[in-house]
């Protein structure tokens, strides 16, 4: 559980880091930036709850459960994948790193979370 809980928790830090670089090098006057600390502070809780379902069901040890969160994970994953090239349109590559490294931190949550722990 705490391999699973840690690994959730990473991919979630990797994310807020991809906000917060956003916020840093707004592209226009719709997007987040570090100049109206509200709408920042939205996107932060945005981001949070969006990570809670595989938060609260990475403390579950039940095969449904473990189906239903690698499902939801994998939306995730090709959440990062899309930072890939965003990165190299803008070009940044402070972008890229955090894009390739939430992808190969989800990847291996959907792994942890599919192997550790296997009833039998």
């Amino acid at each position: 559980m705490v391999k699973r809980v840690s690994m959730v928790l990473l991919t979630m830090v990797l994310a807020i880091v991809a906000l917060f670089l956003a916020a840093k090098n707004p592209t226009g006057p719709n997007t987040v930036s570090f100049d109206e600390p509200f709408i920042l502070w939205i996107s932060l809780g945005i981001l949070v709850v969006l990570f809670l379902p595989p938060l609260i069901l990475s403390f579950f040890n039940n095969l449904a459960v473990k189906i239903i969160s690698t499902i939801y994970q994998v939306f995730i994953v090709l959440t990062f994948l899309g930072l890939i090239p965003v990165g190299f349109m803008i070009p940044s590559t402070s972008v890229i790193v955090i894009g390739a490294l939430g992808t190969v931190s989800s990847i291996c949550s959907i792994i942890v979370t599919i192997l550790v722990e296997i009833k039998n």
